[in-house]
Formats: C-alpha cells, sequence, structure tokens
C-alpha cells in the first residue's frame, strides 16, 4: 500500500440486501456503509446472488464499491463451493482490491474453501468471520432443533445428530464436523452478535481468545415526527417471516386465548413466501379462522419499519428457536417500543427482564396470552420501560468496534514484498 493510503476492508456476506432481506446480509451491509462513513478505512461489499452465466463468477452488475458474486453448485453439508471458476475469480478480486482483512458474514455460498483461497493469495491478509447461527455446528440449518420433533438441541453430539439425520453415516457426521474446524482454523478473529452464541461455539471448539462479542450494525432509527397513541386498545406487533420457528403459531395459539379480550389487537408484518408448501397451507386455514384481534398486514418495506414499529405499544417475538442476535429486537429498542419474547437464547440476552421488556415461556402461547392480558389491563408497566430500555449502539459505534479489531490484528505496518515472498 502506497504511505497515506487508507486500509481497506471487504466485507463478504452469503447474499445481498438487494435480493434477500435476511439478518446477516443486511448486518454485513450497514457495516459495510458505516465503516465507509467513519472514513478511516476503506469498505467494499461482496454479496451473492444472481443466475449462473457464462464468463466469470465475480462482477459489478450493483454499481461501484461493491461487487456480486454468482454461486454455482454447492453442497450445503460440507459448505463446499464446487464452482469451478470461484478461487481463481475470489483470488484475483482480493489481488485487485488488496484488502487488509477480509470479514466473512458467512461461509455459504463461498465455501470453508474461501478462508483457505484469502490466506494462500496474500497470507498477509487477516480473516474475520461473524457467526450468525449455528450451521457449523448443526446440520439442521444451523437451528438446533431437532428433527422431526423440533425441539430444542443444547449440545451437538455424533449421537444426537445421527438420530436427527439417520440418512447420514456417524463417520459422515465426525468428518463434517473435522472439516469445517479445520478451515475454521485459518481464521483470525471470530465475532459473536450475542454472548450466548459465543458461549455455544467455544464449546463446540472454537478458541476463546479468538471470539469477541460485537452485536450487529442496523441502521439509525428514522427520524419521525412524535405522534399521539390513536387507540386505548394494546397494539401489539409481530415483524419477520411467519414460520413454525420464528413462533407464528405461539403468536396464533396467544390470539385464540386472548378472543374475547377487547382491548388487544395482534398486527403481524410479514408473510410465508420462503416456507414449505404444507406449511403454507396449514398456516393459511389458521389465519382464515383466527379471531378478529387478529391483523395481517403483509410483508413491508424495511425502510418503513420505524414508522410501522412506533405505531405499536410492544413487539412480540415468539420464536421457538434459541436465536442470536435478532435484527427485529434491535429496531425495536432503537424505537423505544418495549419486546415480548420468548425465555431463551440470544431473545433473553438482549431483551432485559423487566428493563427492556418482559419473557414468557419458549412455546406457550397460554404463557404468552397471559402476560398480554396482564399488560393490557396495567398499561403503565410497559409505559415505564421508556426508563430503562437500553440503547443499541449506533452503526457509528459498531463500525468503531470492529475497526479496532482489525487493527489489533494487523502488524504496526503492511509486510513488505520481501517478506510476502517468503
Amino acid at each position: 500500500m502506497s504511505a497515506g493510503a487508507k486500509s481497506r476492508v471487504l466485507v463478504a456476506a452469503h447474499s445481498h440486501p438487494e435480493l434477500t432481506k435476511g439478518g446477516a446480509e443486511i448486518a454485513a451491509w450497514q457495516l459495510h456503509h458505516a465503516i465507509a462513513a467513519g472514513g478511516a478505512w476503506e469498505s467494499t461489499f461482496l454479496g451473492c446472488g444472481g443466475t449462473p452465466r457464462p464468463g466469470p463468477s465475480i462482477g459489478q452488475p450493483m454499481g461501484p464499491g461493491q461487487y456480486l458474486y454468482t454461486p454455482g453448485e454447492f453442497d450445503w453439508f460440507t459448505f463446499t463451493n464446487r464452482n469451478e471458476r470461484f478461487p481463481e475469480d475470489f483470488a484475483g478480486l482480493l489481488a485487485k482490491l488488496r484488502p487488509r482483512v477480509v470479514h466473512f458474514h458467512h461461509y455459504a455460498q463461498f465455501g470453508v474453501e474461501a478462508f483457505a483461497i484469502a490466506r494462500r493469495a496474500a497470507p498477509e491478509i487477516r480473516l474475520v468471520l461473524t457467526l450468525h447461527e449455528f450451521q457449523a455446528i448443526c446440520n439442521h440449518f444451523g437451528q438446533m432443533v431437532t428433527r422431526p420433533q423440533r425441539s430444542l438441541c443444547t449440545q451437538a453430539t455424533l449421537v444426537a445428530c445421527h438420530r436427527c439425520f439417520p440418512e447420514r453415516a456417524t463417520v459422515d457426521l465426525f468428518l463434517r464436523e473435522h472439516w469445517l474446524r479445520s478451515f475454521f482454523g485459518l481464521i483470525d478473529a471470530f465475532v459473536a452478535p450475542s454472548r450466548f452464541l459465543a458461549e455455544r461455539y467455544i464449546a463446540w471448539g472454537l478458541p476463546r481468545e479468538r471470539m469477541h462479542v460485537i452485536g450487529n450494525a442496523t441502521a439509525a432509527a428514522a427520524e419521525l415526527p412524535h405522534r399521539p397513541r390513536r387507540s386505548r386498545r394494546l397494539q401489539l406487533g409481530f415483524f419477520g417471516q411467519m414460520s413454525l420457528l420464528k413462533g407464528i403459531g405461539v403468536l396464533l395459539d396467544a390470539a385464540e386465548d386472548l378472543a374475547d379480550e377487547p382491548d388487544v389487537v395482534i398486527n403481524i408484518h410479514g408473510d410465508d413466501r420462503n416456507q414449505p408448501e404444507a406449511f403454507r397451507e396449514e398456516l393459511a386455514a389458521r389465519l382464515a379462522r383466527a379471531p378478529q384481534n387478529v391483523r395481517l398486514h403483509g410483508p413491508y418495506d424495511n425502510a418503513r419499519v420505524d414508522a410501522l414499529m412506533r405505531g405499536m405499544d410492544a413487539i412480540v417475538m415468539p420464536s421457538v428457536w434459541w436465536e442470536n442476535a435478532p435484527v427485529v429486537i434491535e429496531e425495536a429498542l432503537r424505537n423505544r417500543v418495549p419486546v415480548l419474547c420468548s425465555d431463551i437464547g440470544g431473545m433473553a440476552e438482549a431483551v432485559r427482564e423487566g428493563l427492556d421488556g418482559f419473557h414468557f415461556s419458549v412455546g406457550s402461547g397460554t404463557e404468552l396470552a397471559a402476560l398480554i392480558r396482564e399488560l393490557a389491563a396495567e398499561p403503565q408497566r410497559l409505559a415505564a420501560l421508556a426508563q430503562t430500555m437500553r440503547t443499541p449502539p449506533t452503526p457509528a459505534e459498531v463500525a468503531a468496534s470492529h475497526i479496532a479489531l482489525y487493527e489489533r490484528l494487523l502488524p504496526a505496518e503492511p509486510l513488505s514484498r520481501a517478506r510476502r515472498a517468503r
């Protein structure tokens, strides 16, 4: 790097927020923009998506400062990228950009071999990986929920994993684990958005000294005019995917228990487009017979989330899996709206009981309904939380924490050509 040149980070995510709206790609995108806005470092974004086509697998269809990798064949069991063009194209991108840090926000689509490609292409590059769920630990979409029972799993063992995946030989599960750990050994620093997630991965075998807990970057809250409450009824909001693991069934159970409660409205913002067809049919039937206290609003543009949340008295997050650091919770807190959530994992960590919101037993629509009924009778309990709710870090603060980590990983001066050649 020339004297006085800014250090550069390449932020890589397994999708692109203009193509999908998952938490990992949104967090990566927000971090990229916050670093670039800070001015101390330069940031380039690499997302994934699109239809395979002849020619290079990495291009710039999204505009300057960002690249898009078009994935090919991918093995989701071993997270192996079978696209023959990727190694050359990724190494070429690194040679062009010359980042000092490559910060992966996932290894899906790229494959864990991307860590080795980066290490071979430029040994002086530092590699950072943000862990967004438990994919390396759990082959069940990284959710640590058993199949087919869908009960919570507390520890991945070969016996337990084989019970979930009897079609996989125990030796295959053993080799998968050691395959992933071997590539994770190339990572200089891991970032976990929650202490809960960090401890799960440390128990799995990642070194504690390489683990750093830093929250995800989310957009700053929009400036909106104050609007007085339009209704005396308790307005509750659900935001996100209407899926089994996100607890939509638990929410509808609670709604049915509250059918005779005149002072409660449950507003559902989201859809089920990416869910299995059998589940969608079952959900459609439940919604068709849902009580009148349920309002289905459909999908929403994330640019409107602040205005939508500020019309709520509380946000409900009834997920029945552990979660990590749900973006919805951070969005609610930045808008000063309390959260009612399941009492497990990253949710319970993010929402302090009686300070940021209230907990209920995971999977219990009955207990959620009882909590809502209490709050409808005593709305001042929610109002009082305005004095105790935490304020999430700003994007600039999250970016500063990441930059501080990058700089701790780097040598005092860029490595010389002679040292790189050795």
